[in-house]
């Protein structure tokens, strides 16, 4: 039985903003794919109901920890109305490597793995389908991690079409400042018009990413990264934010840049992967 279950980073290769729609959500069309390195959880089955996070995050209740809402969101979808002594519950720890507010998707890659490793240890029996819907509740990145494949997204990022971009290595710095997405959707100047184009065409041309400029107005953190990384390789934000990362073909081309980088920036390298690595350890488990 595994027990330790991979929470995989994911790099928002491009990101544009189309359009806005009328509650306020952003339009957008981005490519995913994941990274061979993020955070790992523990998770060990109980019964009794109870889900107990063993290493909670400071400042971040339960009630807000989106691992633990998770867990609770599956048991309600497959045990509604039993009584919770019925239920199974679960013991989880969080190795935590990802930054919140960094762009890599690490709340939402957390979410995603207690869904697909709670489907599987508690034997819920619910589809890859079922449980990408389940998580949209929880954020509109969460189905892209329960998945499981490098995806082209549409709409406010839930709708979802498998790729294949290149596997590149990348080397992706921490500015060490949080960024809050509403921070960047609030400001007036973010481009909100990217024209809709079909994958085809976004995947033959340069790739940008609309929040970029925002981010870097607004973090000087940010601005200081990408110059200095912008010197070596093409390089973007991803997410909104505040991470970014440099491209190259191999590791030891990443590796070099990264032994040059200058003693206030902090990173690491890390392959680009079109399959999860929560999945391939699911497949190994099956």
């Amino acid at each position: 039985m595994i027990r330790q279950w991979p929470a995989p980073a994911k790099l928002n290769l491009f990101l544009y903003i189309t359009g806005r729609r009328a509650d306020g959500y952003h339009l957008l069309q981005t490519l995913f794919q994941f990274l061979d390195y993020g955070d790992t959880l523990t998770i060990e089955p109980t019964a009794g109901g109870a889900i107990r996070l063993l290493t909670p995050l400071p400042g971040v209740p339960d009630e807000d920890n989106l691992i633990v809402r998770a867990a609770r969101l599956l048991q309600r979808r497959r045990w509604s109305g039993k009584n919770n002594f019925a239920l199974p519950g679960a013991d989880i720890r969080l190795h935590k490597r990802l930054p919140m507010g960094g762009g890599l998707g690490g709340g939402s890659s957390d979410a995603a793995t207690v869904l697909v490793a709670l489907n599987h240890l508690w034997q819920c029996g619910l589809s890859c389908g079922e449980l990408a819907r389940t998580g949209l509740s929880l954020g509109a990145d969460v189905p892209v991690f329960v998945r499981g494949h490098a995806a082209f997204a549409e709409g406010i990022g839930e709708i979802l079409t498998p790729a294949a971009p290149p596997e590149k290595w990348y080397l992706v710095t921490l500015p060490g400042v949080s960024i809050s997405t509403p921070v960047i959707f609030a400001d007036p100047a973010l481009k909100r018009d990217s024209p809709v184009r079909s994958v085809e065409d976004l995947l033959a041309g340069p790739f940008h990413n609309d929040c970029e400029p925002i981010a870097r107005k607004h973090f000087y953190e940010v601005e200081q990264h990408l110059s200095w990384l912008l010197e070596y390789a093409p390089s973007r934000l991803t997410g909104t934010g505040a991470c970014v990362f440099a491209e190259f073909d191999t590791e030891t081309a990443a590796r070099q840049v990264l032994e040059q980088a200058p003693a206030w920036m902090r990173g690491f390298v890390a392959r680009g992967v079109n399959v999860s690595p929560l999945h391939r350890a699911l497949a190994g488990a099956d």
